[in-house]
């Protein structure tokens, strides 16, 4: 595993062993901070740290249990002097006043929850050996609750139940001793169960039923329809968007809201079909007529058997390009709704084919 005494570590050798091991490190990542860009330059960092001190890699762990602990402990310091990444419901409970246009920002102290692209994390058919990373454990609304634990506790929990670290293994991750694993696994899973009750099972985003429900939410925005909502929304489907601190619960209110203050004209939105954190999604695209569409943001659904049980759009342009979409959505991007889509990244600024 080391390098002769005096002489550089293989570069080749070095991206042999661990390069593999890139796409769960940077799901773990993301489970820890709520950011798919923090993630990303996290994972950046946790390879920079790995290059320099392989040669001293003596190999009395796993390469993997290695990177982890790295991984890990580039989280927990970036993690520390941050702020929660939450969601509108994170905030509070559902707004139940008067109508009014949903005009209440959240204060700029707030930081909030991105999602994370399928295609990042979604390993090569052609790769046998890749690591199969658990969908569940990447749903938006987990990894929302998962904000609200103390950072070490939230790495003791990834570790041990989505990882499957053993306890000792969980230690020397941590630095820390057999005994503070145990009793932090405990608390942790006792304020996830206060923090959110055991969450309903959601189809997958390949599952037919639940592209039928995204294609009936993209067409209830590109055609201006709010009866299309009430086909695909169940009765208590909930309803946040950020950067609004307040959030609807109930189709009634959810279908109201949109019909009198967002759907506007036909044509003033274009959603394009992809999947994020193993759920139906879309990127979002905006116009002020007669203007082009520009990037907005993506809307992520919860699909049940009977229909979308929460909607969660997020309104930050800086999102798109993740996904592998431009900015300005020009005549040469077209998509079939409903169809998530594999691309290529693409350029922030691309107005054009």
């Amino acid at each position: 595993m080391t390098s002769p005494a005096g002489s550089p570590p293989s570069q080749d050798r070095f991206a042999a062993e661990t390069e593999r091991f890139r796409r769960e490190l940077l799901a773990h990542c993301y489970r820890m901070v709520g950011s798919a860009h923090d993630a990303e330059d996290l994972v950046q960092e946790t390879y920079l740290r790995a290059w320099r001190s392989y040669p001293t890699f003596e190999g009395r762990s796993s390469i993997r249990s290695w990177l982890y602990k790295i991984a890990t402990n580039v989280c927990l310091t970036a993690v520390e002097p941050r702020r929660i990444r939450v969601l509108p419901s994170g905030l509070g409970g559902p707004y139940g006043g008067p109508d009014r246009i949903p005009d209440l920002i959240a204060p700029e102290h707030v930081s909030w929850l991105e999602p994370l692209p399928d295609e990042w994390i979604t390993p090569p058919a052609d790769d046998p050996a890749a690591v199969v990373i658990a969908r569940e454990s990447l749903r938006l609304a987990l990894i929302a609750t998962l904000q609200h634990l103390p950072a070490r506790q939230r790495a003791i929990l990834l570790l041990r139940e989505v990882l499957a670290f053993t306890a000792p293994e969980t230690a020397e991750i941590l630095d820390t001793t057999t005994a503070a694993v145990k009793s932090g696994l405990q608390r942790a899973r006792a304020r996830l169960d206060d923090l959110a009750p055991q969450p309903a099972a959601l189809l997958e985003p390949t599952d037919p039923h639940a592209r039928a429900l995204l294609d009936g939410y993209i067409a209830a925005f590109e055609k201006s329809d709010a009866t299309l909502l009430e086909q695909i929304l169940r009765t208590d489907a909930t309803l946040e968007a950020t950067p609004f601190r307040d959030w609807q619960a109930g189709r009634t209110r959810c279908i109201h809201l949109l019909a009198t203050y967002v759907l506007g004209t036909p044509g003033d939105w274009r959603m394009l079909a992809t999947t994020a954190n193993a759920q139906p999604a879309a990127v979002i695209y905006h116009r002020e007529p007669p203007g082009p569409h520009h990037a907005y943001g993506v809307v992520v659904l919860d699909t049940t058997p009977t229909g979308v049980s929460r909607v969660t759009a997020l309104h930050d342009p800086t999102l798109v390009p993740l996904f592998g979409f431009p900015d300005i959505l020009s005549a040469c991007v077209s998509e079939v709704s409903g169809a998530p889509v594999r691309r290529r990244p693409v350029r922030r600024g691309w107005g054009s084919c």
